[in-house]
């Protein structure tokens, strides 16, 4: 069922808006100021265009959660038709299953992702519905970030007109004497009319709409939690459990080892068939070479004998020779680095004669200055000795 609680908001705002004008005269026809009529109306105009965004919004929400309990009130209907059989082979395949856009689109993704976890024994991992119908959608198609403010925003505009009504009825208040405060005092407490009237109904409308809205956002989580609660009873999809798991793997891997062991099995009596034929053949191989070259056979032994022990010598040498191919390398890498470190002075000490080289030029230069300098000033001092 729709939570229509915030119609109230249409209703006192009705009688707050004829209090308005009846106060200001305009039923009685005594207007006492249009200004202030004016500003009241202006404020009520804004209030009136709040609430009706914020009405559409509840519209929308409404729409949403009575679609999740009437999902709910299937779900368990179907439940008790089945005799407690799980419902989501019905479900999982149904990309229609919700009419409002915003469920269908967040429903269709948990059937994917509850696809992609499927294996051959069933699903792999739990996954649960409410990680994409949950409050944050509510909240989202509630317009929340809108109303949440909408509270605060009412006591403001009261604070507003406080502010305002003061400041114009102050702005027409002069005066000297007492006769000539006495015929301002008019403006002053009509200007306080227009603070104290949007004030009154700014705070009004404030805590009225907060207490309509928290209901609306209260019983829409309510019935939100309600279908969750349904849906985990009769349609979530059962993730195989571990003792299935490990019990599926036992058995697969006592099949594996069964077929293995008769692999082995096979493996070893062709292996003992086989060598057994190998040896009857080397056998007979070995008698007829036996009777067809007798003593050169054994000749033949002797020689492979002998070139073995020629082999083993070779190899005894190619390790040696290999033992003093490495000391040599090593030699070569000390004397490389030797030599590395020889040319890194070498450069050093040319840096530094270098250097000693331009120390050098630069004091003979300076000396020769110096020898100029003095040998001008001799002369100097000649020419006036002379003269």
């Amino acid at each position: 069922m729709k939570n229509r609680s915030y119609y109230i908001l249409f209703v006192v705002y009705a009688i707050v808006v004829a209090f308005v004008l009846y106060v200001n005269g305009v039923f009685t026809g005594e207007q006492s100021s249009l200004v202030n009529l004016a500003i009241n109306i202006g404020f009520l105009i804004v209030i009136g265009v709040l609430f009706l965004i914020s009405a559409v919004s509840f519209g929308r929400l409404n729409s949403v959660t009575d679609e999740l309990s009437a999902f709910a009130a299937r779900l368990q209907k179907e439940y008790k038709e089945s005799n407690g059989k799980n419902l989501w082979t019905g479900y999982q395949d149904r990309k229609d299953a919700f009419e409002n856009e915003e469920l269908r689109t967040a429903f269709n993704k948990y059937r994917l992702r509850v696809k992609s976890l499927r294996t051959k024994r069933g699903i792999a991992l739990p996954c649960d519905l409410e990680e994409y119908i949950n409050e944050n959608l509510l909240d989202r198609v509630g317009m929340n970030f809108f109303n949440s403010g909408i509270s605060g925003t009412l006591t403001g505009l009261g604070i507003l007109g406080t502010f305002l009504g003061l400041s114009m009825g102050l702005g027409s208040f002069s005066g000297d004497d007492i006769y000539t405060i006495s015929d301002n005092v008019g403006p002053l407490l009509s200007g306080m009319k227009v603070a104290f009237h949007t004030s009154v109904y700014g705070i009004f409308f404030s805590l009225v709409f907060n207490v309509i809205y928290r209901s609306i956002m209260s019983d829409a989580y309510e019935k939100l939690e309600e279908f969750l609660c349904m849906f985990r009873q009769t349609a979530q999809p059962q993730a195989v459990k571990e003792d299935e798991n490990s019990a599926a793997m036992v058995v697969y891997q006592a099949g594996m080892s069964n077929a293995l062991k008769q692999i082995l099995d096979l493996l070893k009596g062709n292996a003992a068939e086989q060598t057994a034929a190998v040896e009857r053949i080397v056998d007979r191989f070995t008698e007829q070479m036996q009777t067809s070259l007798g003593a050169d056979f054994r000749k033949l032994g002797g020689t492979l004998k002998a070139a073995g022990e020629a082999q083993a010598v070779s190899a005894a040498n190619a390790k040696e020779l290999l033992e003093a191919v490495t000391t040599l390398a090593q030699v070569n890498k000390s004397v490389q680095l030797t030599l590395a470190e020889i040319m890194d002075r070498q450069e050093q000490f040319a840096g530094e004669l270098k250097e000693q080289k331009e120390r050098l030029a630069s004091s003979c230069s300076e000396l020769s200055d110096e020898i100029t300098g003095q040998l001008y000033a001799f002369d100097q001092m000649r020419s006036l000795y002379e003269k």
